[in-house]
């Protein structure tokens, strides 16, 4: 079976979820086919948004088989995109001033990739990676440790007899997309050292909601996280959150320090955090749905009245929020013409899920000069217009989110 339903609440068990989001049908956002193999099924699944009023989680409703949505040849690569270079190398410089790790302590990521956070603490302190695709390779050879696996309780006991407890463990854009989150919290937990801390980073809910960010939904995500539904979350297995703070990755996300309970003092900015999540879960939250259907209706109608003129749009960037933006609102080729990615990219040649929209090399932008340029990673829209226009774009720029409007 492909997926399965989720009845319950993934966290509280409780069966008290109020729906307040539905997609349609979604593919996995990262199987892509190649445009010179012929036409073949594909595979779309049911989704919608769930809230949850005794935990304050927000989850999919339906969990897709890990292997479905997380393929060996995976495309994503962490270390090509310069905002989470940037974040990771801030997050290791934030763990060295408030936690000093010497060159015996233990620094594990759970989600490794290729290995772009771990690259920070190489030269200082032992390190170990976890990742189940194949680029787990490319770690590798850059000599960064690392186990090509999915992380699970039998995992985590391999580790620690062999390479001891550790002393930070990091899970960043992948803690939601773990199942089973309470057993794989509890083996995260045992895999820490007394005065260890596990460091998340994930896509955060109040971002999600305030900017209409219906993008971010797909099946490799299945919670979305308030600082407060965290705080349920580790109060479980006997955590405590002990820092927060807001980043700017993936449109809005929220990094989180936990650790054993009564072990370090608490920030002082998590009361404010609590606060502001107040009125998110008394009104914005049931509002969203409305909220996100006039967003797709303003932005086929903008669309439409450009199309009117047989006007030329590339799409630019194809990250997992462009298929879910895509399949939602309907677009294809005949909107989008294609999409460019830069050089290097593994999603070059290749349609974007759910559509016949070919992605093809950033270098047919300069040279076709298309009037407009569609920016589907519109939550880092500055520095791209900033870099296309540098290298020589001299078209106008289509922003679909939160609100859709043109920027010359």
């Amino acid at each position: 079976m492909k997926y399965k339903i989720i009845k319950n609440c993934q966290i509280s068990n409780s069966k008290n979820l109020k729906k307040i989001l539905s997609l349609g049908l979604i593919p996995p956002v990262n199987q892509m086919s190649s445009i010179k193999s012929s036409p073949k099924d594909q595979l779309f699944f049911p989704t919608e948004l769930f809230y949850c009023p005794t935990s304050h989680l927000v989850q999919l409703g339906v969990e897709v088989d890990k292997k479905v949505i997380f393929p060996k040849e995976y495309p994503y690569t962490s270390s090509t995109t310069k905002i989470l270079r940037d974040n990771f190398a801030e997050l290791a410089n934030e763990v060295n001033q408030h936690f000093s790790l010497t060159d015996k302590d233990l620094v594990i990521d759970i989600g490794s990739n290729d290995g772009n956070l771990l690259s920070n603490f190489k030269k200082q302190c032992r390190i170990l990676g976890i990742t189940p695709e194949n680029i787990a390779k490319i770690a590798i050879k850059k000599g960064i440790p690392t186990i090509q696996d999915y992380f699970s309780k039998n995992l985590s006991l391999k580790i620690e007899k062999k390479y001891g407890k550790a002393k930070i463990i990091t899970a960043t854009n992948v803690f939601a997309h773990m199942d089973n989150i309470l057993t794989l919290l509890k083996s995260i937990k045992k895999l820490m050292k007394k005065d260890g801390i596990f460091i998340s980073e994930s896509h955060y809910l109040y971002d999600l909601i305030q900017q209409n960010q219906y993008d971010t939904v797909y099946h490799e995500h299945l919670r979305y996280y308030s600082l407060t539904s965290l705080n349920f979350l580790f109060d479980k297995v006997d955590l405590e959150i002990i820092r927060a703070k807001k980043i700017k990755t993936h449109g809005g996300s929220i990094r989180v320090y936990a650790a054993k309970k009564g072990i370090y003092k608490k920030s002082k900015n998590l009361k404010s955090i609590f606060d502001i999540e107040k009125n998110l879960f008394q009104k914005k939250v049931y509002s969203f749905s409305k909220r996100v259907t006039k967003s797709k209706l303003d932005l086929y109608k903008l669309l439409s009245k450009i199309k009117k003129n047989s006007t030329s749009i590339y799409g630019i960037s194809a990250p997992s929020r462009a298929t879910t933006l895509a399949n939602y609102v309907g677009l294809n080729k005949d909107i989008i013409e294609c999409i460019l990615e830069i050089d290097g990219s593994q999603k070059i040649d290749h349609f974007l899920p759910g559509t016949d929209i070919p992605i093809h090399n950033e270098k047919k932008l300069y040279k076709d000069q298309p009037e407009y340029a569609f920016i589907f990673s519109w939550h880092i829209s500055k520095e791209i217009i900033s870099n296309l226009k540098s290298r020589g774009y001299k078209g106008k720029f289509i922003i679909p989110l939160p609100t859709p409007r043109i920027i010359s």
